[in-house]
């Protein structure tokens, strides 16, 4: 990286009451990062830390979300106009990664203040064209025997080979509109998606790109078509926008005072964003979708304006849901690579990578399909073999500056931006890492924490034991028309689809076709009926929509706020004793199995892993925010203003009252 400036002392204000103590250091500004380097020894090393920013106090330029100045004790958000200006007096970053840093400047020389503040302001609030990018700093020539095509149902799922696979798999998916097969239920129907043409002068067009867009599916397939407008039956990337700014204010604490005054009004403050609604929502959509492949048998097409957003969320979850595979880490990393990278998710513009003033464009589209499936991690734990920290580290990786996986709008963008002219294109072709290559960011120990100790593997029978038949999920290399055979009666493709057309001259496509009663009724017998079977993780997997059970993703918004650390408890002390559990019984199977020589090769190793897992430390040292944060250095103390603390003191006495006047009236 290229240092752009430094200044020498700065003062990292910490999060207590008023941010009034800190640490002394030196604050560095490069074309990748921003790192404080504190003056004082770290207490301790964490295990869990990234190769390329792997401190905590080490920012990509990504990640920056808003900078803000005080000047004059007045907060300012700062903008390119204020830049220009005297720098302030204390900095205030807010990142992506909803971690706040405050830096004072007054103890530093002015000159290096200045130079710091615009350095920071400059990289990470300027708009910017690709090509300045750290990435393209970082290509290289791609790596000889780098193998990165796990992907299944592609031929190659490498970046280098996205090209290849829009061509072979789905067509040319940029700036067309096409109908993606995305995947097949093992009763033969199929889900797709697609998206609208411009809107142009003449209402016959649209009209005329639906029915030939049915009569593909109709022609393909014996089955009847279902279609939803997810546009109309969903928020749009707007509302997911606004929505989410709303949402992360509560987990963007500057100090002590901050989170006790926000603590008193959380769960008013965490209905209004609505966000927790527009995962309810998605996921429920989901199951509509899953009970229209899985119950009816039936071809689902979902639709969108460009059939690379909300599209890609449904169906990625509808998948999910219905196929263990994709519950794997291989099986996660080959779907998003399938339906979101390759899929032209624009991942460009809706991270707002390049600090464009066009909000309309900006949405977490990506993370907010992360926080569907950590709600589905988080009530069906054993069914998924990654954990919930994989699902965070994936988060933070989108806004990492090195990895192509997450830096392009489509495929086709990927190849035209790589094609450019460049330096390094003489010494061979211009490589990105994917992001799927853990080992740029973490050793292989710190990768341990990826996987979920608790997954319970499917049980592999026998040779010997004739297993009875069942049909396989269809992930073909190509698109599955030519797995069914043509009918031999005649004319009744033609009949399908014109049954097919009538049916679809309706003006709110977000109706289900065919089905009388509400959706909402009938999803809910259908999660009835499949809570009553037997559990099997490997099988269908159906969220609970009820009440509570939609919850926040606490790793990744607590992590960073000490006063809600859990010392020694927690989701982490729960699962490390649970492991121990796990271990000891994993022990006496091997002694058992271990009495029969002929059952010596079927030992299990999963304890390999558990082991490993539990060599970082007892539960008692650990923290809730584990692996992110170990243990807390100083004792809170909730700070809360006067007049409140009395108003919670006169409630408490009240209460007192009662109790006291309730014994009296039990004794009488």
């Amino acid at each position: 990286p290229n240092l752009s400036g430094h200044a020498n002392p700065i003062l990292k204000y910490s999060q207590d009451d008023l941010s009034q103590h800190g640490v002394f250091g030196t604050l560095f500004c490069t074309n990748f990062r921003v790192t404080f380097i504190s003056d004082e020894t770290p207490q301790e090393k964490t295990t869990f830390k990234n190769k390329l920013y792997g401190e905590k106090n080490d920012i990509p330029l990504m990640c920056v979300d808003h900078i803000y100045g005080v000047y004059d004790e007045k907060r300012k958000l700062i903008t390119g106009g204020l830049v220009k200006n005297k720098y302030p007096s204390k900095m205030i970053i807010h990142c992506k990664d909803l971690r706040v840093f405050q830096f004072c400047l007054t103890f530093t020389k002015e000159e290096d203040a200045k130079k710091i503040f615009q350095g920071i302001a400059h990289h990470c609030l300027e708009e910017k064209s690709l090509k300045c990018v750290f990435a393209f700093s970082y290509m290289g020539t791609p790596s000889p025997g780098t193998d990165l095509s796990f992907c299944r149902g592609f031929h190659c799922v490498d970046d280098v080979s996205l090209v290849d696979v829009k061509t072979a798999v789905v067509g040319v998916l940029h700036s067309y509109v096409c109908n993606i097969w995305c995947w097949s239920h093992y009763s033969g129907c199929a889900l797709f998606k697609a998206s609208f043409p411009p809107v142009t002068q003449e209402d016959g067009d649209f009209q005329k790109h639906l029915e030939t867009m049915i009569n593909a599916v109709a022609h393909n397939y014996l089955y009847s078509v279902k279609t939803e407008d997810l546009s109309e039956s969903l928020p749009n990337i707007q509302d997911i926008q606004q929505s989410y700014n709303k949402f992360k204010q509560f987990f963007l604490i500057e100090n002590s005072t901050d989170f006790w005054l926000s603590d008193v009004k959380w769960f008013s403050s965490l209905e209004s964003s609505g966000w927790l609604d527009i995962i309810r929502q998605c996921l429920q959509k989901a199951v509509e979708v899953v009970e229209c492949l899985e119950k009816d048998n039936t071809n689902v097409l979902i639709t969108e304006e460009e059939g690379t957003d909300l599209c890609c969320v449904i169906s990625s979850l509808a998948q999910i849901m219905l196929d263990p595979y994709y519950r794997t880490l291989m099986g996660f990393q080959s779907l998003v690579q399938k339906e979101w990278v390759a899929g032209c998710h624009a991942f460009l513009d809706r991270c707002n990578h390049l600090h464009q003033k066009d909000k309309e464009c900006h949405s977490p589209v990506f993370l907010l399909f992360l926080e569907c499936v950590w709600q589905l991690v988080q009530q069906h734990s054993p069914a998924f073999q990654f954990s919930e920290t994989y699902l965070t580290v994936l988060s933070d990786s989108v806004h990492v500056p090195i990895f192509s996986t997450f830096l392009f709008n489509s495929a086709h963008h990927r190849e035209g931006v790589m094609k450019a002219e460049s330096p390094l294109a003489q010494s061979g072709p211009l490589s990105c890492p994917t992001v799927w290559d853990w080992s740029v960011q973490f050793d292989s120990k710190a990768q341990n924490f990826f996987y979920n100790p608790l997954y319970s593997e499917k049980v592999k029978h026998e040779k010997a034991v004739r297993k009875p038949h069942k049909p396989k999920h269809q992930r073909q290399l190509s698109l599955p028309s030519t797995a069914f055979k043509t009918p031999l009666k005649k004319g009744f493709f033609k009949d399908e689809t014109d049954s097919l057309k009538k049916m679809l001259q309706v003006k709110r496509l977000s109706r289900w076709m065919g089905s009388p009663d509400s959706p909402a009724a009938t999803t809910r017998e259908f999660y009835e009926s499949w809570q009553h079977r037997p559990v099997d993780y490997h099988g269908l997997l159906l969220p609970c929509l009820d009440g509570p059970a939609v919850r926040v993703w606490m790793q990744r918004y607590l992590r960073w706020i000490p006063e809600v650390y859990i010392l020694g408890g927690g989701s982490v002390a729960m699962t490390t004793k649970l492991m121990e559990l796990l271990s000891q019984v994993q022990d006496l199977k091997r002694v058992l199995e271990q009495r029969d020589t002929s059952q010596a090769a079927k030992i299990d190793h999963r304890p390999y892993i558990q082991h490993r897992l539990l060599s970082f430390g007892s539960s008692g040292r650990l923290s809730s925010s584990f692996p992110f944060a170990y243990t807390r250095n100083r004792s809170f103390k909730p700070i809360i203003p006067t007049g409140l603390m009395q108003r919670l003191m006169v409630t408490d006495s009240l209460a007192s009252q009662e109790d006291e006047a309730s014994s009296v009236a039990s004794f009488v």
